[in-house]
């Protein structure tokens, strides 16, 4: 249900409810119930009485009146239960008096996401709330995300959750050097949340506009919050850069991959943005950080009028640093389709082998279409053939499925 309401925007909403439910009544871990229990509302009543005018303060009102009621209900029970032992109850949810709704503020979103990365909590534990209290998704999607059970990630977040309550964290921006701590982690949940909204891990949709509208306005504000920071610049740059590719990145609800796409449907204004921001950036910093580097990556293949055109000794170059800066399996995955493009495809195939038992990949959909793709390349078409399978077996998206299906069907028509 709450996936319906999701599709009519509702999830930039989210985080706005949150933090101002959390600013005015504390009660992180009750404020975010109390949000997915008007969700839940909303999918139930929007489709027959209609979006209303507010979207969001109609949201703030039902979940106010909704935490209002659990923890007056709390506190009655520990009250119930202080007298039957004759305790006097500890760690009393105090139920608020009635009020006016809480004004949701700009910042809010920020604040919300900062206290998400809370040091309190493992950076796996970070990741899981931002994504679920910031970025609106749902439990079995987090779980996907992680290639965990969704009740293995629903216990990860309630954790987080209670150490958050535990840690007597407040809904205000810290003081340095703590946020300069927390922004490791700020920078790849926003880096996450874009990822999911720009390749769906799953379903029947390649785009969730949505995510990615949220995380590059969370992004610009992290920038206006630290103008300075090279990596934060970094990470806006490469959010830019790669939605700018998204209006010709499907045809007819078909996949269309990034050599064969109409680059005239790119977005100009977010290209050029972009790349300026690039430009800055690596004319100003003193060490280059992973965001910089996949930025500079992007614009490369952004400022490339054709495919045919596209410098792939340069994008090579900068996966090679790239590897030796933020060394990980999906870098070294892309970093073989740029070797294979400079020095042929069994060149790439060499550099996959690398990866091939490294269990964070293992067992994703993209090492086998990669791998299907060179050995196309390189004309051992019963390997592709078996590689496509595979990989068509293993994704999880609908839309990705179908791509590889085609390619494969096209492979064995020849």
């Amino acid at each position: 249900m709450t996936a319906d309401v999701r599709t009519e925007d509702v999830t930039g909403l989210t985080p706005l409810v949150l933090g101002a439910l959390v600013r005015k009544f504390g009660h992180f871990d009750l404020c975010e119930e109390a949000v997915q229990e008007a969700l839940l509302v909303a999918a139930r009543q929007w489709p027959d009485t209609g979006r209303p005018d507010d979207p969001k303060a109609w949201l703030i009102r039902v979940a106010s009146r909704r935490l209002i009621d659990a923890l007056r209900s709390q506190t009655s029970r520990e009250e119930r239960e202080a007298r039957d032992l004759r305790l006097t109850p500890v760690d009393r949810h105090v139920a608020p008096a009635p009020g006016d709704d809480p004004v949701p503020s700009d910042d809010d979103a920020l604040t919300l996401l900062v206290l998400c990365c809370h040091p309190a909590l493992s950076p796996p534990s970070q990741v899981a709330l931002t994504l679920r209290a910031v970025g609106g998704l749902t439990t079995a999607e987090i779980a996907r995300a992680f290639f965990v059970p969704e009740a293995t990630m629903a216990q990860r977040i309630s954790r987080a959750k209670a150490t958050i309550r535990k840690a007597g964290a407040a809904f205000t921006l810290p003081d340095e050097p703590e946020l300069t701590e927390r922004m490791r982690a700020v920078l790849h949940v926003l880096y996450l949340v874009f990822n999911e909204g720009y390749a769906t891990s799953s379903g029947e949709a390649l785009h969730r506009r949505d995510l990615t509208a949220e995380a590059i306005r969370l992004a610009r504000e992290v920038r206006r919050l630290r103008p300075g920071d090279a990596e934060v610049a970094g990470l806006l740059a490469l959010m830019l850069l790669t939605e700018a590719r998204r209006p010709a990145r499907q045809r007819d609800g078909d996949l269309v991959p990034l050599d064969e796409q109409d680059r005239s449907l790119w977005d100009a204004v977010a290209i050029a943005e972009g790349v300026a921001l690039v430009e800055a950036t690596l004319a100003s910093s003193t060490a280059l950080g992973p965001y910089q580097l996949q930025a500079a990556i992007a614009a490369v293949h952004d400022e490339a009028p054709s495919a045919e055109a596209t410098d792939w000794a340069e994008v090579l170059a900068l996966y090679d640093l790239l590897e030796r800066v933020a060394p990980n399996p999906m870098t070294t995955l892309n970093r073989a389709v740029a070797v294979a493009e400079v020095h042929g495809p069994s060149a790439g195939l060499a550099v996959l082998d690398t990866v091939a038992d490294d269990e964070r990949i293992a067992g994703h959909h993209r090492l086998h279409a990669v791998r299907a793709f060179l050995l196309e390349r390189a004309g051992d078409r019963d390997a592709a053939r078996r590689a496509y399978r595979e990989a068509v077996r293993r994704a999880t998206s609908k839309v990705e499925q179908r791509h590889l299906e085609s390619r494969l069907r096209r492979l064995t028509s020849r």
